[in-house]
């Protein structure tokens, strides 16, 4: 009755331990199943995320090359802005937007005169309005510029005092923060035309605002 007993405990306890196995191997499976699963997702995750910066970087590579290719194209003065723009820190990204100049033919500087008329402060709001509408921290450099009639050092000076006034009235009647502005004299040095004739002169006489960003 016993050895009866033992043998019916000794088979249930086979076929326990068989189904056991059974369960503990697919609960194995499915957990390696699972695990592969999202092994396989961040894969894939890992994949896009590559492709990505992929993108990006031909995307910056091909912006790197457009933005050589402008610079390439810039006057020597507006180079120049940029380089010192750079070398100082003051830009966000150090990229040239536009100039524009004022020459005494459309806003009468004036032979040997750093005073505003009407057509220059007319000229200026319609640059500080310009400016403003793009919406953007752009950073200025109010280049003066003479003819060659007179002193070296002289020029140099009144070179300086169109480009300071430019600076002054676009800051209190254009609201430019000074801040994100500066000025530099060329005297006589960068002449952009004939100074053998009043016509080339007057073209000399110029401010010209670099705008960086």
């Amino acid at each position: 009755m016993r050895k009866s007993l033992w043998g019916v405990l000794v088979v249930g306890l086979i076929l326990i331990l068989g189904v056991s196995g059974c369960a503990t191997k697919s609960y194995v499976q499915e957990q390696v199943t699972a695990a592969g699963s999202a092994s396989d997702a961040k894969i894939g995750e890992v994949q896009k995320q590559v492709e990505a910066t992929q993108m990006d970087v031909a995307n910056l590579k091909k912006s790197d090359a457009m933005q050589a290719e402008q610079i390439a194209k810039l006057s020597d003065t507006a180079k120049e802005a940029l380089a010192r723009a750079q070398e100082a820190g003051k830009l966000a990204q150090g990229k040239f937007l536009f100039e524009t100049t004022l020459t005494d033919e459309a806003v009468k500087f004036g032979f040997n005169l750093a005073d505003l008329s009407t057509e220059a402060k007319a000229a200026l709001d319609a640059f500080a309005a310009r400016v403003k509408s793009e919406n953007k921290n752009v950073y200025v450099e109010v280049q003066g510029h003479t003819d060659t009639v007179g002193d070296e050092a002289y020029n140099l000076k009144l070179g300086q005092a169109r480009a300071e006034n430019v600076m002054r009235y676009l800051s209190l009647s254009g609201g430019l923060p000074l801040h994100r502005m500066s000025v530099v004299s060329y005297g006589e040095y960068k002449s952009i035309a004939d100074n053998n004739t009043g016509k080339g002169r007057a073209e000399n006489r110029r401010v010209t605002l670099v705008v960086l960003e």
